[in-house]
């Protein structure tokens, strides 16, 4: 696999004839939530069809941010930065997690007068957070030749290593009495009398009372199967990571230009701030309308394709029978070819403002698929058309980072205890209830 190199984790063998809750997909957040049902006592089997993290859990830039969250996303981020604050020392392994702070340049009035009017919604929270000038920026990035307008600098924002966090999860899952199946899809869903009874593998059947869905891009296929509709698209970044780099910031930093961070082995991940590859697949017509608020907001950044990646979903198998393979084993890791372009491009854009990257050597590139919903905000939610039967998925580029409280706001779903935050905004519902999409609304009113 030419993706990034992700701390290997071992299935377990043995097939559980029954448990309480299956987790499908084995990224972060499934991770998480099944770490969070075995602490509760909750006997809980997660389901991965490749390797534990390895498609976009362990492809994304690695921040752990409140900066430019959805204002429906702030009190849940906030108790992820809790959480990943003693996570390391709750599991007995390394994350790679540091509170290293990050910092948005913005480069006109404009754009600094919109971060600041999106810092204002961590106020209520007592959250540090605030806004330099140009001088200031300078002050904290010396050797840097872009001198922006000014910029968002939030010193409890942070990062952790993608390719450690969700193994070092699953396996401190296990420790809890979770089993781990890797290379095992689950093939659909056991269901009697409308509700869900159980799972079906592609290694057998494993009873069950409930199930997470948390697939991350491959869930639209899964739920559409059972008429679910999960108006998800998946956006693709481009992401390189240098040998080590000595004098560089410990801080992560944004530009229009590239975007940086540190990671534990002295190098840094490194990607553009602005684009992103959409492929024109059949749901990008079939969504069309729902994502024409998110096109038009973001238009200037993506970068429309018509690639092979339209046969290949056109061709795919829309339902299966249980005893045939299905889609999901005939691509055991997402691993998309990474845009030369673009990667590279934005190493020499950093290397050209910033001496100390100018001798920045590529170690590796790697792609990763994105899923992406109408309004940004992630799914978190029971699928009321099938009592037992619960989504996580659509967290939109933003879920490495609020992975931890995701996993617990679902587990508190499942198990019906008082939810951790007011879960209304991740409902499923939103999207068919007559509820109006938007991009991040305006909370203070």
């Amino acid at each position: 696999m030419p993706g990034p190199r992700v701390d290997s984790v071992h299935g377990d063998e043995h097939l559980p004839e029954k448990v309480d809750v299956v987790v499908i997909g084995g990224g972060i957040i499934g991770a998480s939530t099944a770490l969070e049902l075995a602490e509760r006592g909750v006997k809980v089997a997660l389901c991965e069809k490749g390797g534990i993290g390895q498609e976009q859990s362990s492809r994304n830039w690695g921040w752990v941010r409140l900066s430019r969250r959805d204002p429906r996303e702030i009190p849940l981020m906030i108790e992820a930065l809790r959480i990943w604050g003693t996570l390391d020392q709750r599991i007995g392994r390394d994350t790679g997690y540091n509170q290293a702070s990050i910092t948005f340049a913005c480069a006109t009035e404009t754009q600094f007068n919109t971060y600041a009017e999106w810092r204002r919604y961590l106020e209520p929270y007592q959250i540090e957070s605030r806004m330099l000038n140009g001088d200031e920026f300078a002050g904290m990035f010396p050797d840097l030749s872009i001198k922006p307008y000014g910029a968002l600098h939030t010193p409890g924002d942070g990062r952790a290593e993608p390719q450690k966090a969700a193994p070092a999860i699953a396996e401190a899952a296990r420790e809890k009495g979770a089993v781990i199946l890797t290379e095992c899809a689950v093939r659909g869903l056991d269901l009697s009398a409308g509700r869900i009874s159980g799972v079906i593998t592609e290694r057998g059947a494993i009873a069950c009372d409930a199930v997470v869905m948390a697939g991350g891009v491959w869930s639209n296929l899964f739920c559409r199967r059972y008429g679910i509709d999960v108006p998800q698209l998946n956006v693709m970044n481009s992401v390189l990571r240098t040998t080590p780099v000595e004098g560089g910031p410990e801080g992560a930093l944004w530009t229009k230009a590239f975007a940086l961070r540190k990671r534990q082995d002295g190098g840094y991940t490194i990607a553009s701030g602005h684009e992103n590859i959409v492929d024109i697949v059949p749901n990008s017509f079939r969504y069309a309308l729902k994502f024409l608020p998110s096109f038009r907001e973001e238009w200037r950044s993506l970068r429309f394709r018509l690639s092979g990646r339209f046969l290949e979903e056109l061709l795919m198998a829309k339902a299966w029978e249980m005893d045939e393979t299905s889609p999901f084993e005939y691509c055991r890791v997402l691993d998309p070819v990474p845009s030369k372009k673009y990667a590279d491009g934005t190493l020499a854009k950093l290397a050209a403002t910033w001496p100390v990257f100018a001798k920045a050597k590529i170690a590796q590139r790697w792609g990763g698929y994105i899923d992406v919903l109408p309004d940004a905000v992630p799914i978190i939610s029971a699928a009321d058309s099938i009592p037992g039967f619960h989504i996580a998925t659509g967290f939109s580029g933003h879920g490495f980072g609020i992975a931890p409280a995701a996993g617990r706001l679902m587990a508190d779903i499942v198990t019906g205890r008082s939810p951790v935050v007011d879960p209304y905004h991740f409902r499923l519902a939103r999207f068919s209830d007559g509820s109006r999409i938007e991009l991040m609304p305006d909370m203070r009113q």
